[in-house]
């Protein structure tokens, strides 16, 4: 298949991998001749400083290396080694325990599994610990967010408990919208805070962390001995900007694409979306099918349509049912909702 004639391809994951000599063709053209390029990863770290109000910033290749290395600083900081965090937080379900094998650091799971944290889950704490963390948006269960009150509710405590407050904000960009307020007033309620260059943004990779100055300091100093040093991270510091720049004026538009898409895609019968209405422009899709049918079918429907709707389906625990994520960016901007609701329900017919 040649590169042209490639599958359109609406699935996050994917889309960052097209035509990787181009993006860097593309990004040596965003920098002038007369500027160096040493100078991107600095601007990037002073842009989203500002962006989010705090007054420093560092950048990391990763978000796993960003955010274990601010649960340590928080946990040395108090002379506690617990941290706490959602059960499907991302330190506890896709890092292999690298809070406690490399940093020696205690999770303390928080809340139920399928819901998010609540204030009477962080009342019922009866530990001394040294972080709480807290997703915006909750990916794992779909997307979800807190109502403004119960997240300054929930940061309340942590004061009233001497807790540091940190904020994955991977998708603060996409969160935004929904609370109506800055990304700076958002990540005013917290101590620190982690942003992802790609999730949502569509970066190449790499992520920002801010707080005070002290803290970011020590935190480049853990970045150095974990061999993060964006030394050569221009094309990525480039990549986001070119994010901030394009995407992130939209996300209110992808907000509003996600919810009418989703509306279309809860009307056909054994398909219910998670949640109705969408938060952000991130919602889970679940199905009344076979996962691996699913799978199958939709490889076929790819060659057909040329449209890859999802990467990975995740099994849930009755056998015939699954889900898939949606994450609406500009990669929608070539397909339809017509024919998205076209590929889900011929998908139903042929694998449900």
């Amino acid at each position: 298949m040649a590169l042209d004639d490639a599958p359109r391809s609406v699935s996050l994951a994917t889309t960052r991998l097209h035509r990787p000599a181009r993006v860097l063709d593309q990004l040596r053209a965003r920098v002038p001749d007369d500027e160096s390029r040493a100078c991107a990863v600095p601007r990037l770290e002073q842009r989203v400083a500002d962006l989010l109000g705090k007054p420093a910033a560092a950048m990391f290749p990763t978000g796993t290396m960003a955010q274990q290395v601010a649960m340590r600083i928080h946990a040395e900081r108090r002379g506690i080694r617990t941290i706490a965090f959602h059960p499907q937080c991302h330190l506890e379900i896709h890092e292999h325990k690298g809070y406690e094998i490399v940093h020696g650091l205690h999770g303390l799971l928080v809340g139920d599994r399928y819901s998010l944290i609540q204030l009477a889950d962080l009342e019922a704490v009866r530990e001394p610990v040294a972080a709480l963390l807290l997703e915006l948006p909750q990916r794992e269960i779909g997307g979800r967010l807190p109502e403004w009150e119960d997240l300054v509710a929930q940061i309340d405590w942590t004061r009233e408990h001497d807790v540091a407050s940190h904020m994955d904000g991977a998708r603060l960009w996409e969160a935004q919208p929904y609370y109506r307020r800055s990304h700076a007033e958002i990540a005013a309620l917290f101590d620190t805070v982690y942003v992802s260059l790609y999730k949502g943004l569509l970066g190449i990779s790499g992520a920002l962390l801010a707080g005070d100055v002290e803290f970011v300091e020590h935190a480049r100093v853990w970045r150095d001995r974990l061999g993060g040093n964006p030394l050569s991270a221009w094309p990525m510091a480039l990549a986001g900007e070119r994010g901030l720049d394009d995407l992130l004026p939209r996300m209110t538009e992808f907000l509003l694409r996600a919810r009418a898409l989703a509306g279309i895609l809860g009307g056909i019968p054994g398909v219910q979306v998670v949640p109705e209405p969408p938060q952000t422009p991130l919602f889970h899709v679940h199905l009344a099918a076979d996962p691996d049918r699913v799978v199958d079918h939709a490889a076929l429907l790819a060659e057909k349509t040329g449209i890859r709707l999802f990467r990975l389906v995740k099994r849930a625990a009755h056998p015939l049912s699954c889900s898939f994520e949606i994450s609406v960016s500009e990669q929608f901007d070539d397909v339809s909702d017509v024919e998205i609701r076209d590929f889900v329900g011929e998908l139903m017919l042929t694998a449900g």
